[in-house]
């Protein structure tokens, strides 16, 4: 099953809206097969295992991260073609919560006589897909709030400088994680203060082609984001969320081939509930916030984080009005604080980079 999940992680950033699937047939203790899901629309990890074990499957033993699909999709079912493979047992690592599947797949190959396993390493393969799980049973985009902050908690000097707290290394991994994930969220004041690519420059397949790029999105409810910015000039997408605009401003960002979304909006700010709601519509599966405090602030005020990855820099920066990674309402006490849960810590290079969920 381990080598199952590094298979798996090859297919992160390039089949979502489906999950990530690491497949491995073994007969007579030799791999046969193995593969992992390739872009919508072809084939699922289960599937490229079988045809390249061909006639060695029957009688073998198939480990899967997921549970096998069961229903007709844009491919056919994968537990079809694993019973006319002649497979005699299987094992995954958790159910598809899929409701589609969701213990079907199961029960169609336990029914056709084959031997059925589920759990090992289920922990480790629900980490690989949480963007997935959480879509899948809600409809609505795992959230991952991401900052970068001096020992002293600030994120800027007291004059907006802010290049470069974290180090070299953890701004590499950075762009892997905007690999990861379908969109890039920024506030407006991050993209006048910081003028930001919002690219990813990683793993080959992205960084290149503006279809392979995530969608940027800026949360702007005045649409402040000026027309010069860098972001508008990089491969890809961009979509301005916003409030009432006038004509004359709309039109000057339809020029520049921008999508613009208008929102409701409360306070003078986006309705964040109301977007999330339609790019879940869009398929869009998972979402990396950027910054700035204004917008992690509400993101959290409004309970809409579900994990956190903060890169911690040995610097000192100090300074009463320098500014905080997260800003908003907050809380009133600090029993009613935010605390992480499944926290992980990690050296990256000069940097701690902290991992942690809000929710579980």
């Amino acid at each position: 099953m381990k080598q199952a999940l590094s298979l798996a992680k090859l297919a992160i950033g390039e089949v979502s809206p489906n999950p990530a699937v690491g497949a491995l047939i073994v007969r007579k203790g030799e791999i046969v097969g193995q593969g992992y899901t390739q872009p919508p629309g072809s084939s699922h990890a289960e599937i490229v295992a079988l045809q390249q074990a061909g006639d060695k499957a029957r009688g073998s033993t198939l480990y899967s991260t997921l549970e096998p699909c069961c229903h007709y999709g844009r491919t056919p079912p994968c537990t079809r073609a694993i019973i006319a493979a002649g497979v005699a047992e299987v094992h995954f690592a958790m159910i598809d919560p899929n409701p589609q599947v969701n213990g079907n797949g199961k029960a169609e190959l336990e029914t056709n006589g084959i031997k059925v396993i589920m759990g090992e390493l289920a922990n480790e393969a629900s980490v690989l897909n949480e963007a997935y799980l959480k879509f899948i049973s809600t409809g609505i985009p795992f959230i991952t709030a991401k900052f970068a902050v001096s020992l002293d908690g600030k994120i800027a000097t007291r004059t907006g400088d802010s290049r470069w707290i974290s180090g070299e290394d953890s701004r590499k991994y950075v762009h892997y994680l905007r690999y990861a994930n379908d969109a890039i969220m920024v506030g407006v004041n991050t993209v006048i203060a910081d003028d930001p690519s919002l690219i990813t420059k990683c793993c080959g397949g992205r960084g290149g082609t503006a279809k392979q790029q995530p969608l940027r999105i800026i949360i702007d409810s005045k649409a402040r984001t000026p027309s010069s910015a860098k972001i508008f000039t990089q491969p890809g997408k961009t979509l301005i969320a916003h409030g009432k605009i006038n004509s004359e401003t709309a039109a000057a960002y339809s020029k520049m081939n921008i999508e613009l979304l208008e929102l409701s909006t409360k306070r003078g700010f986006v309705d964040t509930k109301q977007l999330l709601q339609l790019l879940g519509k869009r398929n869009i599966t998972s979402v990396l916030v950027e910054g700035g405090g204004t917008l992690l602030g509400s993101l959290f005020d409004q309970n809409q984080v579900d994990k956190v990855i903060a890169f911690i820099s040995p610097v000192i920066i100090g300074g009463t009005r320098a500014k905080t990674p997260v800003s908003g309402r907050g809380v009133t006490n600090i029993s009613d604080a935010y605390r992480l849960k499944r926290v992980n810590i990690e050296r990256i290079g000069e940097d701690v980079m902290v991992t942690g969920y809000v929710k579980e």
